[in-house]
């Protein structure tokens, strides 16, 4: 078995288990909450065209941003009536995908008890049932495979969607399929793929074997998907082998590209060597990751300065890095109870890059040269960068207007460049693909864009444990930028790649003593 098929295959049994019962739980609850309201629907005219309207308009709302708009709600939500409410995690991920498995369910079930024989209905009234008789012997059994039919659309549409819950810290088979594609491992994005795919196959066929026990009234057909269903529920929840920790795990989160998987695990390895359990929430996006953070559904992770700086202080100058520090440490405890920990020793800046040959075709060697030539050039960046103030900054300090300018997840952003799709990117200057790729990173003469010294973040809770601080100060000040580049590009290269597992064991190895 290769590296990379032996490492995606140690991960997918826990996050097929987290994607069957995430799935399996919002597809259960759009049955309970659907099937009532197409009963009611069906009764009552005025309430049907509304309420299918509504189950639509949901379903026009993409997922990604159906998940990410319940995190903002459910911190609005705990704020107001000072409960727990876990943010990110299980619960918006589940109410999202609950509400997205409601339209087929709800339109099947309508459209089910509303489509049968009006002479059958008048018979069952004519014999004296009664309304929950007429339901149960008539109603439901007749529209039975319609309302199956739904309910197998909705499961499947669930188990799909479900690998975006990733982008809420939820773990899912989606953990493969991003992390694959930040780090062009794409054996993992097939195993993340083929296993939802899988799954969505083997409930669709046991929903289907229910469906035509319905319809050919055998009863034995119906029992045996039915056990085949509660056997596989009853797997999944079964608890994971290994005892339980008596201490409660330590969640580590990362941002979605490798230089960040890599820091989680190094993380979580030395977590791990302390004797703590840890859970990673990867791919999170920065404004998630630091609310995350401050609301304690995530207890440590990597971010920098100028993001903290210009994303969540809101500032827009840009003093010295030991002055930006020093603010950071004060603002974000006396805002948040965030504790920043310390520089762990590298920056990782914005920086604007071209490929050398380029730039020297064109004569450019500071971002004023470029603002000459933008408008003849085409700009790519991650996705994050054309909305942040630094790219604000940027273009005030420059006047940068580019021909075209696109936003790519990181990896295809230096694709994009290597195959001369874009002129420019928004490069990290602790990538190790800069000096692979032969690019060449712009002066900055005007000093537009902050410092972004990678620092290490801390939670209320986590800041309050000696163990946790004393299990993570030895990475403060030890990781040089040289050490960063070259596990970066471990994970990052086309070649002999390493997983962000083992180049953080070997980063480790290299800094701890």
């Amino acid at each position: 078995m290769s590296p990379a098929l032996a490492d995606a295959a140690l991960d997918l049994p826990q996050l097929l288990r987290a994607h069957a019962i995430l799935s399996g739980a919002a597809v259960g609850l759009a049955i309970l909450a659907g099937l009532p309201l197409a009963w009611w629907a069906a009764r009552v005219r005025p309430v049907r065209v509304p309420l299918l309207a509504a189950a639509g308009l949901i379903q026009t709302v993409p997922t990604l941003a159906l998940l990410a708009l319940f995190y903002p709600a459910l911190l609005l939500i705990g704020s107001a009536t000072r409960l727990p409410v876990p943010a990110l995690g299980f619960l918006p991920a589940l109410l999202a995908l609950t509400l997205y498995a409601l339209l087929p369910i709800l339109r099947n079930g309508v459209a089910g008890l509303t489509g049968l024989d009006r002479s059958v209905l008048e018979a069952a009234d004519a014999v004296g049932m009664t309304g929950r008789q007429r339901l149960l012997q008539v109603e439901l059994p007749l529209s039975a495979p319609v309302l199956l039919a739904g309910i197998r659309t909705a499961a499947i549409w669930t188990i799909g969607a479900a690998t975006l819950a990733t982008t809420v810290g939820q773990p899912s088979l989606g953990n493969l399929i991003f992390s694959g594609l930040q780090t062009e491992n794409w054996v993992r994005v097939l195993v993340g793929c083929g296993a939802a795919a899988a799954l969505a196959i083997l409930v669709d066929a046991l929903l289907a074997m229910v469906e035509s026990g319905v319809a050919k009234r055998s009863p034995a057909r119906m029992a045996i998907a039915a056990t085949l269903l509660v056997l596989g529920a009853a797997l999944a929840l079964m608890p994971a082998a290994g005892g339980a920790s008596e201490r409660r795990p330590v969640v580590v989160g990362a941002k979605n590209f490798a230089e960040q998987y890599i820091l989680a695990n190094a993380m979580a390895q030395r977590l791990g060597s302390a004797g703590f359990p840890t859970l990673q929430r990867e791919d999170l996006g920065s404004a998630v990751a630091y609310r995350a953070l401050a609301a304690g559904d995530i207890d440590v992770y990597v971010d920098y300065s100028g993001t903290l700086w210009a994303n969540v202080l809101g500032r827009s100058d840009t003093p010295s890095a030991a002055t930006m520090r020093a603010e950071l440490v004060r603002r974000l405890r006396a805002r948040d109870g965030v504790t920043l920990l310390g520089p762990l020793g590298f920056e990782n800046a914005y920086v604007l890059a071209m490929r050398r040959s380029r730039a020297e075709a064109l004569g450019v060697r500071t971002i004023d040269d470029l603002a000459r030539r933008a408008p003849r050039l085409r700009l790519a960046s991650d996705i994050e960068f054309l909305g942040r103030p630094e790219w604000r900054a940027l273009r005030k300090a420059y006047d940068l207007r580019f021909a075209d300018a696109r936003a790519y997840s990181p990896t295809f952003m230096y694709r994009a460049i290597a195959d001369g799709s874009a002129d420019v990117i928004s490069a990290f200057s602790s990538d190790g693909r800069i000096a692979a790729l032969d690019l060449v990173v712009l002066e900055d003469p005007r000093g537009a864009l902050p410092n972004y010294d990678a620092v290490l973040l801390l939670s209320p809770r986590a800041a309050a444990d000696p163990d946790v601080v004393a299990a993570l100060r030895p990475l403060i000040g030890a990781i040089d930028v040289r050490h960063m580049r070259e596990a970066n590009l471990t994970v990052d290269r086309d070649v002999n790649k390493s997983s962000p597992a083992e180049a953080a064991k070997r980063l480790l190895e290299a800094i701890v003593p």
